[in-house]
């Protein structure tokens, strides 16, 4: 560790610029391999310092990713409802729930949970599919479209475990293909901009609408909390969230 140099993290950072990677993704890398080379420089007691610790890493002003109006979620909706096909009723699946896109593409027929008294969707880890952060693991009232396509996946190719096979197997799930046929197909059905995570961003809106609580806004969406009180306790249970989000599914009364 003791022979990189300043100049060399430079290069490196001008090597992943002409890779054309965005801004964060070049931070995030560089976040990595400055932890790697503190610890290692700490636990071996080098003398040496961490090159990677200073390096200039640019910015970029990124334009804020479009939100699906509720209008155009509920005619989406329906051509879902029309179609009815394993794309559509992923899409269907996401826009009433706010999943990730790997997290939907990558469940299993036994994550939803249709006849519950509460229906609700379990997103957990799999071996084929894991999740971004720890706050990724929740459980997701169903309801609307999201409760319409979670019965219909589950009657669908009984013997396939999976919700979407189309994209997943028992090694892997292919979220980057699902991600280009989706978007795609958003293009003719949706305002300009918007792909399919333009779901996840109008859930929130959506929820803030109806005037939820921050806190159970997080939940549903599996978005880390900043504060120290978050990691206390188990969260709300599936009744209050049931509560907020048939407030939210209520206002576009999409069927």
């Amino acid at each position: 560790l003791d022979v990189y140099s300043s100049s060399d993290a430079a290069s490196f950072r001008d090597w992943l610029v002409k890779k054309h990677l965005s801004s964060s993704s070049i931070k995030r890398i560089f976040s990595t391999i400055r932890a790697v080379f503190t610890l290692t420089i700490q636990e071996e007691g080098l003398k040496c310092s961490n090159a990677f610790a200073k390096t200039f890493l640019p910015s970029e002003e990124r334009p804020k990713r479009a939100s699906i109006s509720p209008e155009d979620i509920k005619r989406v909706q329906k051509i879902c409802l029309e179609v009815g096909d394993e794309r559509r009723l992923l899409v269907a699946l996401i826009s009433d729930t706010g999943m990730r896109l790997s997290e939907a593409a990558g469940l299993s027929k036994d994550d939803l949970k249709v006849n519950e008294s509460i229906p609700y969707v379990n997103i957990r880890p799999h071996p084929w599919r894991s999740l971004k952060t720890k706050s990724s693991i929740r459980k997701v009232p169903l309801v609307g479209a999201s409760l319409w396509s979670a019965k219909r996946i589950k009657q669908s190719n009984p013997t396939n475990q999976f919700a979407f096979p189309r994209y997943c197997n028992d090694q892997t799930h292919n979220s980057n293909s699902a991600s280009a046929a989706l978007n795609k197909w958003l293009r003719t059905h949706a305002p300009d901009g918007c792909v399919v995570h333009s779901f996840r961003h109008s859930m929130r809106d959506r929820l803030i609408a109806v005037e939820c609580p921050k806190e159970i806004i997080d939940q549903i969406g599996g978005w880390s909390s900043s504060t120290v009180g978050s990691s206390y306790g188990k969260g709300y249970e599936l009744p209050v969230l049931a509560k907020w989000m048939k407030m939210m599914e209520g206002q576009s009364n999409w069927i």
